[in-house]
């Protein structure tokens, strides 16, 4: 009997069975903790002891403490200013922000988006008649139970990140895997992890322990052998086909079909991917029996699929059927934060979990400086690179980076004030912003991403800065009274 878990010689499909990649994920049954509380703006009493009310049936009360991270929070409000939309911007960084706009006349549509664009998860306006105690705990417990599921360690330990990007795209991932089971598109650059989120929509999903995980690279596909591959084939069905063979639709039938780079499948296969999708039965090459499948449904690519669609590369009603939810991954660039984590969680991995390897200041700014055309996979290889160059129990040094990775004579002058910089300080000058306003906010955003960086330890931040815990504490408290 064949060995589920290899690749099938000379196939594009790899069938996978009890997936190390994400273990159990705990999912339902979350008990909900209760949520920090913040009055933005100054409130009708009345209307304020109304919304205080309901939120207190809901287990929610007053909390005026700074939001912890990774967690929940509400914000009631009565307006929609350039304070608030920037306290909310700062506040969704690392926390999940319910809006709750109090107010008797409404709230315009192009402000309730502007509440979105700056982080909140959603906008619940009680205008008059405020929503019941039910309906803020059912919006609670999703959120909870989503975060509790990221919060995981068997999640933590293969999905790294914790910039606001990367963590947006895993609620998304996490709440399609876990709380539907809808067909799953992912968009993204070569390199991004788009199958290690494929696997983790797998793993969330509550039949995962009836079927398998099954992988069809779509770009490995040859025309001649692409019927057998997707159908199977019967024994003697063609020249060579010495036995029978199921196909990617048998194999994934009750788990998961993940279509890799679904983009590469000419129009032919796309149509019979397409009858199959909709009628879930397909027949085996050579054989006048239909078969019965059910499977998740899971896509990725590199490609701009609705551009294909547009110029007739791509089967429109193909792309609505595998799109019921669309992912897009982040590049490196846009996750720049997540760089020295991923080279830590690497180097943790390469050395089998022994004690942790340290990184020399001068790598790490190498390393944030460095481009990645590959992303995450180019930073793995690199990563893997410098780890078979070092000896020693000591940090990785600058020698450990190989010659033809080396940063050259720009990139080694240029260091931190790159285009990222230029283009920030560019962006707040063509906004009227005048030199002491960038100062003062480059400092701001200095001091908090230090904090946050060392986890609100003043003394470290202040190290990391340059300063005394002292001035640390008094350009904090000055930042704040400023909003």
């Amino acid at each position: 009997m064949r060995d589920p878990s290899t690749r099938l010689c000379g196939s594009a499909i790899e069938k996978r069975v009890g997936l190390p990649v994400v273990g159990q994920i705990p999912v339902g049954d979350i008990g909900v903790s209760k949520a920090w509380l913040k009055c933005y703006e100054p409130l009708d009493r009345p209307m304020l002891d109304d919304a205080v009310r309901v939120l207190a049936a809901s287990g929610i009360e007053p909390d005026q403490t700074p939001h912890p991270e990774a967690s929940l929070g509400l914000v009631l409000l009565c307006d929609v200013s350039a304070g608030l939309i920037d306290w909310l911007e700062r506040a969704t960084r690392h926390a999940t922000v319910l809006a709750l706009v109090v107010t008797e006349t409404g709230l315009a549509v192009d402000e309730t988006w502007q509440l979105m664009s700056a982080g909140a998860a959603d906008v619940i306006v009680w205008q008059r008649v405020p929503p019941t105690a039910d309906d803020i705990s059912a919006r609670i417990d999703r959120v909870h139970e989503v975060s509790a599921v990221m919060r995981s360690p068997a999640l933590q330990r293969q999905v790294v990140g914790s910039s606001a990007p990367w963590l947006s795209t895993m609620r998304d991932l996490v709440e399609v895997g876990a709380f539907t089971d809808a067909s799953v598109l992912i968009e993204g650059e070569s390199g991004t992890g788009k199958e290690l989120l494929a696997q983790l929509v797998h793993e969330l999903d509550l039949r995962r322990q009836k079927g398998d995980f099954v992988i069809l690279d779509c770009a490995a596909i040859t025309q001649e052998l692409s019927g057998s591959e997707f159908f199977g084939h019967e024994r003697g069905a063609f020249t060579g086909a010495v036995n029978a063979r199921d196909g990617a639709f048998a194999l994934a039938n009750g788990g998961t079909l993940f279509l890799d780079e679904v983009g590469e499948l000419p129009l032919t296969l796309q149509a019979q991917l397409l009858r199959v999708v909709q009628e879930h039965q397909y027949k085996r090459v050579g054989s006048n029996t239909w078969q019965h499948t059910e499977f998740r449904l899971v896509c990725a690519t590199n490609r701009d699929l609705l551009a294909g669609v547009a110029d007739g590369r791509f089967r429109g009603d193909l792309y609505h059927r595998i799109a019921g939810w669309v992912c897009r991954v982040p590049p490196l660039r846009e996750r720049p934060e997540d760089i020295l984590p991923l080279t830590t969680h690497f180097l943790s991995q390469l050395n089998h979990a022994r004690e942790p390897v340290m990184v020399d200041r001068a790598v790490q700014e190498y390393l944030l400086t460095r481009d990645y055309p590959g992303n995450v996979r180019d930073l793995r290889q690199l990563v893997t690179r410098m780890w078979y160059r070092h000896a020693g129990p000591g940090a990785i040094t600058p020698g450990d980076i190989p010659k033809t990775d080396r940063p050259g004579e720009h990139a080694a002058r240029v260091g931190w004030q790159d285009d990222h910089f230029e283009r920030a300080i560019r962006h707040a000058l063509d906004l009227g912003a005048g030199l002491k306003e960038v100062s003062r906010a480059a400092a701001e955003t200095a001091i908090r991403i230090a904090l946050e960086l060392e986890e609100d330890n003043v003394h470290r931040a202040a190290v990391r800065l340059g300063l005394t815990d002292r001035a640390v504490q008094l350009r904090r408290a000055s930042g704040r009274q400023l909003h």
